[in-house]
This record gives structure tokens, C-alpha cells and sequence, in this order.
């Protein structure tokens, strides 16, 4: 879709959107990201059969707290299990991080991390052999990407992946990757935060995702620790690293303290489907099944998303829409510009009935979609 990159918050001294300017985390040249897509959303469905599980005792690598004494002991012991499947990717023209997502050599990550390339350089944590790997799918619309190894060396160690319904704001989470290059580093903070919807824009490599259901995070997010894991103190992967918030008011520089990860539960949707069948074969993605643009009004405002063109067959075109018409609500939620449109759309599944209210000819009228996917 041919889109405007669209800011997702307010100004400062305006009524301000509670969802923050982000941006990708690549290496610092890399330009920094901050909103759109033009239509979808997500949904959290249960875990494919072959998503790498925690032991049956439910405690993940045995490195569960049992004391607040424990817990610099508690750090070093989930370090220690974890690193070791936390790898470096060097794209060529982008440096990011991956987590090992079985024994047979399939590593995800961020589908802006791979960009464009088809073959990748990947460095493990515990050693310098560089190993040569191909890309198996990308996913933008998630950000997500799953690469594989050529050759799988012995030893290879999967991370252990969590469940996101027991992710709880309070909890303790370290973040391990390759911020800034620097491969093998770990940070520490909270879950700060669960259910955020943050846009990246299609700016310097960003694909232009809305991602719904995030967590929010204090642990310290750099460039480069793109596609690398946030972990839990059982040692379970409770996210990857994508977003860092970025404020407007100072050059859009990061702001420290406030980052985002992908859901496990997303991950393991995502990354199971591309291990099984190649591709994403069920997005789980609402869409209106339109191509559209921001339009403004007299006082050159967004003022909705004019649709370009309409899918024969899909959501928009069996509830009566067609190209022309001006979406301006969708439900009770105000639609201004395409990235206000996907975020509306974020949290709906596929099937889901919603109002969409929309101008044509000058009059306001309303329908209802049965959403579609994207």
C-alpha cells in the first residue's frame, strides 16, 4: 500500500496519544521509525505443536527464584541459561539479534532485521564461529522473520519460550542482545506495562507494522537489540525486542526507559507457522480489505482515510463501500489518518462484525463489516 509516514503521538503541550512514537531498533545509523500500516491487526492464538515447550515441571532451565537473597544468584543463573541462545545477525547493511527457536536451526527475528537479504552472517553468544544461515520468511506485517541455519552446530541450545497470559505488569525482565554492536550484552528492568499498540513507519527499512498486545518495558532497548529476547527470571522468552519509544520534543531521540517487545505468543503463532508451512498461513490479522489514504480537511487537519480501492470480494466490498468514501469511525473510535485506521483494527479478529462510519458524496453514513484478513 502506498502510504504517508504519519506520527503516532500528539506534541507534547497537546492532549497527547497515549500510544508513544517509537522506533526499530537497528544499529545507530539507522534511521529511526515511528508509524503506519495501513490496515490489520492481530490476534494471540494458542501455540503451534511444534513451539519449543518448558520442561514438564514448568520451571524453565531450573533458574526460578526461591528467595529475594537469590536474586543477583537468580540473574547470573538465567544469564547463564539463556545467552547461550541469543544470537548476533549481520545483514549486511543491518546488525540485529535473533533467539534460537529449535534444534534443527531456525532462529527468529525481526522482519527488519532481514530486510531485503536472502543469506545472513550469525554469531553465537559463547563463541566467534560465524555461521552462515538462509532466510526461510518474513512477516512484516508482525515484524517478524524466522532464518535458518546452514549448517546446525553441536550443541545448539533453543531458548524456552513462556506464555504470555502469566506476563504480569511488576515482573522482573532482562533484555539480552547486541545493542550498538555489542554482542552478548544483557540490561535489566520491568514489564512496565502489557496490551500497548505501537506503529513503526516505513522509514529507513521499518515495515510498517502496527503490533498490538505489547509489552512495555523499563529494561534499557538500544539499537541492535532488535529481534533479541526479553526474558522472564525463569528463563523463559517473553518477548522480542522491537521498539523503542522515541520523544518527539528532543529530536526523536530514544527516551530511556520506555521499550516494546512482540508478545511470546505472537512469536511462537508466527515463527511456528513459518517452521511448518514456509509462510504465515494464518495471519489472524483483521482487515477492512482496502488500499487508502489520509485525507485532510480545509483547515489541512486529518480528517479520515479515503479509500483508493476496495478488494472485490473482501470486507469493505460486501458491506457496500467503494473507492471514494471517507472511513471516519470505526466503531467509537475516531479515524483521522491510516495509521489511527490500523490501530482501530489492531486488537479485532477476522469475522469480527464493527460499524465503520463514512462520508460519501458529502453525507455520513454507516455499515456493517464483517471484518476479513489480512
Amino acid at each position: 500500500m502506498d502510504t504517508p509516514d504519519l506520527p503516532s503521538s500528539s506534541p507534547r503541550r497537546r492532549a497527547r496519544d497515549p500510544r508513544p512514537r517509537s522506533r526499530r531498533l537497528l544499529p545507530p545509523l539507522t534511521a529511526a521509525v515511528c508509524a503506519v500500516l495501513l490496515v490489520g491487526g492481530c490476534s494471540a492464538s494458542s501455540p503451534p505443536a511444534s513451539a519449543p515447550e518448558a520442561d514438564a515441571s514448568g520451571t524453565a532451565r531450573g533458574a526460578a527464584l526461591r528467595a529475594p537473597g537469590d536474586l543477583e544468584e537468580g540473574y547470573q543463573q538465567v544469564i547463564k541459561d539463556v545467552l547461550p541462545s541469543v544470537v548476533q545477525i549481520d545483514a549486511s547493511d543491518s546488525l540485529g539479534s535473533g533467539v534460537v527457536y529449535d534444534a534443527r536451526g531456525h532462529i527468529v527475528t525481526n522482519a527488519h532485521v532481514v530486510g531485503e537479504e536472502k543469506k545472513f552472517k550469525v554469531t553465537v553468544a559463547t563463541g566467534e564461529e560465524v555461521l552462515d544461515a538462509s532466510l526461510v520468511s518474513s512477516y512484516p506485517e508482525q515484524d517478524l522473520a524466522v532464518i535458518k541455519l546452514d549448517e546446525v552446530p553441536d550443541g545448539l541450545k533453543p531458548a524456552t519460550f513462556g506464555d504470555s497470559a502469566k506476563v504480569e505488569v511488576g515482573q522482573i525482565v532482562l533484555a539480552m542482545g547486541s545493542p550498538l554492536g555489542l554482542s552478548s550484552s544483557v540490561t535489566q528492568g520491568i514489564v512496565s506495562a502489557l496490551g500497548r499498540t505501537v506503529s513503526e513507519s516505513r522509514a529507513g527499512g521499518g515495515t510498517g507494522a502496527t503490533i498490538a498486545d505489547m509489552v512495555q518495558t523499563s529494561a534499557a532497548i538500544n539499537p541492535g537489540n532488535s529481534g533479541g529476547a526479553l526474558v522472564n527470571l525463569r528463563g523463559e522468552v517473553v518477548g522480542i525486542p522491537t521498539l523503542a519509544a522515541s520523544d518527539p520534543q528532543m529530536g526523536d531521540s530514544a527516551a530511556p526507559g520506555i521499550g516494546f517487545a512482540i508478545p511470546v505468543s505472537m512469536v511462537r503463532t508466527v515463527a511456528g507457522q513459518i517452521v511448518r508451512d514456509g509462510r504465515v498461513t494464518d495471519s489472524g490479522r483483521a482487515a477492512l480489505n482496502i488500499t487508502g489514504r489520509t485525507v485532510v480537511d480545509d483547515s489541512y487537519r486529518p480528517a479520515g482515510v479515503a479509500l483508493v480501492s476496495v478488494d472485490r470480494g473482501g470486507a469493505a466490498a460486501d458491506a457496500g463501500l467503494r473507492a471514494g468514501d471517507v472511513v471516519t469511525k470505526i466503531g467509537d473510535s475516531g479515524i483521522t489518518t491510516v495509521t489511527s485506521l490500523s490501530e482501530a483494527l489492531a486488537n479485532d479478529k477476522p469475522g469480527q462484525k464493527v460499524t465503520v462510519t463514512y462520508t460519501r458524496g458529502g453525507d455520513s453514513r454507516t455499515a456493517e463489516v464483517t471484518l476479513g484478513e489480512i
